[in-house]
Formats: C-alpha cells, sequence, structure tokens
C-alpha cells in the first residue's frame, strides 16, 4: 500500500490560524449587480465528476481527507443520551483500526471536524468529548424553519454558547431574501454573530427554499457582509438541499469576498450529501474554485450523517476488494 500518497493526502492543515472575518458596513453597490446564468453554472458544474477523478490509492487518501471535514450530524427528534455519546465516540474514531493499520495509517490521528446536535444535546456531547479538542455544533435560532423573533433567536444562541458549543449554526429568515431585503437579513446577522461571541458562526440559507441562484450569491455576500465564519447551504430538512450548482454559486461569492476584503469565509454544503463519491466531487469543487487553503477543516467542512459510513466502506473496498455490509461500520 503506497501510504506515502495517503498520508500525503489525507493530511488536514488544521494547524495555521485563519484570521476570522469581521464583516464589513452594509452597502448594497457591492452585490446589487450580480445577476447568475442558471444554465452557465450548471453546465459548469456537469463537468466536475467527470474533469476531475482520483483513482485506487489516491482516491483512498483523499477519502480520508474528507473526513476530517466532516461535521457528524444527528438531529433527530428521538435523540437520547446515548445517540449523542455513540456519535462522539464515532466521531473520535471514525475508521476502524484495522482499515487504518492496512492503510498504512494506524499512527495517524484521524477524527471527523466537528460534532452537530441540537441544543439540549449539548451537555452529552461535552460530558462524550471531555479531554478532546473536537467542536461542539449546535443549531440554533429557531431551526430548521426560522420562524421565531430576533430577540428568541440570540436568545437560543446565548444558551448554546453558554452551554458549551463552540460553533453555532444560524438559520436566516428566507422571507428577507424573497422580499429582498437585504439591509435587514445583514442586521439579522451581524446581532447573531454579536450573540455568539468566539463561538464560530456557519450561516444556514436554505438555499432549496430560495427561488433564483441571483438570490443565492446576494444572501451569501450579505450573511459574510455581516460576519459570518462560514455560509452554509442547508439545514437538511429541506426538499432540495445540497448541489453542485448551488454550491459553485456560494463558492464563487466567497472567493469575489475575499478579493475585495482579504477575509476567507468557510463553506458547508448539507444534506443530501451520502456517498464518498458525492464528497470526492465536492473536494474537487473547492480545489478547483477556492484553491488548496480552504481543503481544511478552518474553511470547508461537511453537514452529513451517513457519509462517514459510505467512505468507510469505500476503504475496505479498497483494502479487500469486496464491500462489506453496513452494520461493519456502526453510527454511519
Amino acid at each position: 500500500m503506497p501510504t506515502s500518497k495517503t498520508k500525503k493526502a489525507s493530511s488536514n492543515s488544521t494547524q495555521h490560524h485563519i484570521e476570522r472575518n469581521d464583516g464589513i458596513p452594509f452597502d448594497a453597490d457591492h452585490f446589487k449587480d450580480i445577476k447568475i446564468n442558471r444554465s452557465a453554472v450548471e453546465r459548469r458544474a456537469a463537468t466536475l465528476g467527470k474533469r476531475r477523478s482520483v483513482k485506487k490509492e489516491w482516491q483512498a487518501a483523499w477519502l480520508l481527507r474528507a473526513i476530517g471535514f466532516i461535521d457528524l450530524t444527528t438531529l433527530a427528534g428521538d435523540d437520547t443520551k446515548s445517540n449523542v455519546e455513540r456519535l462522539c465516540t464515532k466521531a473520535l474514531n471514525p475508521v476502524r483500526k484495522d482499515l487504518l493499520d492496512a492503510l498504512g495509517m494506524g499512527d495517524e490521528k484521524i477524527t471527523t471536524g466537528a460534532v452537530c446536535v441540537y441544543h439540549n444535546m449539548i451537555p452529552n456531547a461535552v460530558e462524550a468529548l471531555k479531554g478532546h479538542r473536537m467542536p461542539i455544533a449546535a443549531v440554533s435560532t429557531g431551526f430548521p424553519a426560522g420562524q421565531i423573533p430576533l430577540k428568541e433567536k440570540l436568545k437560543q444562541i446565548d444558551l448554546s454558547v453558554k452551554a458549551g458549543a463552540t460553533e453555532i449554526d444560524i438559520v436566516i429568515s428566507r422571507r428577507l431574501v424573497h422580499q429582498s431585503n437585504w439591509k435587514a437579513l445583514y442586521e439579522e446577522v451581524k446581532a447573531c454573530r454579536e450573540a455568539c461571541g468566539e463561538a464560530h458562526m456557519k450561516t444556514i440559507l436554505a438555499t432549496g427554499e430560495i427561488s433564483t441562484f441571483t438570490k443565492v450569491a446576494k444572501a451569501s455576500w450579505v450573511s459574510m457582509m455581516a460576519g459570518s465564519d462560514f455560509i452554509k447551504t442547508s439545514t437538511g430538512k429541506e426538499g432540495v438541499n445540497a448541489t453542485i450548482p448551488v454550491s459553485l454559486v456560494m463558492c464563487r461569492a466567497i472567493r469575489d469576498y475575499q478579493k475585495l476584503t482579504g477575509y476567507k469565509v468557510g463553506y458547508k454544503p448539507a444534506g443530501g450529501i451520502r456517498t464518498a463519491k458525492d464528497a470526492l466531487v465536492y473536494l474537487a469543487l473547492i480545489k478547483d474554485e477556492l484553491g488548496d487553503e480552504w481543503l481544511n477543516p478552518e474553511l470547508f467542512r461537511f453537514g452529513a450523517s451517513s457519509l462517514l459510513g459510505d467512505i468507510e466502506r469505500q476503504l475496505e473496498h479498497h483494502i479487500t476488494g469486496r464491500y462489506s455490509a453496513s452494520f461493519r461500520h456502526p453510527m454511519s
């Protein structure tokens, strides 16, 4: 097994510090003339999986690297303390030891990027992860619909931070996007960022509920101007979640915002990303559109619950030539 390739591509650049996005004053001139050609975006997106493909040892290496970008998530109405404990155990040990040994990676400390839970489950995650530096993300602000008053959104954020969340995933008021009320959206996101304090904020646009790519781009701009550390596609609860075309639009907004301000904003596609093949296409997108610097957990995450299981199955297939049953990869 060519371990040099595996180790090179699987190493995540987590050590260098990314300056937080402090945001900039609201100025609609930065985005008012944006017009996105949907057909052109879809044509470009359709080429990604064909132009960028990796095989054999390189594929195994990139899949190992993808694990470090996963926000391993449980957002079910029947979540319990034991569910969260198992999730955290899996996040700290995402690949079976025998598979890592076979890949020559047995001595490497591979973990997921974070765990993501509801507010009530934060204390369980904190307890389960005691002694580890694993980030704990909490969904907030009336997740998933966001249909509560701003005062209540800010209170939810404050409570989650006090409970131990180090990352907060907020949801915007989609009606403000539909109404093109960009100043009000800016003020809402800015207030949420202030409530987060030191906790990093991921702003969920719920792109499946936004009618045009142009409005997705403008909502991305406004969210970044207001100080979002990440922009995120979806809650995972919409009828349509992360897609490659909408990701292309958001990544180009990130790139243009960085050119204007110097701030690097993270990107998180979430919902519907279930297979190793999906993960590889998203990594190709990030590499092409934002560059290698974004290929680290400070600037890129997947929001997923089942993705890890398929990645582990693909790694076992790479080693043995056979696909295993899903029960061999628990908490996937």
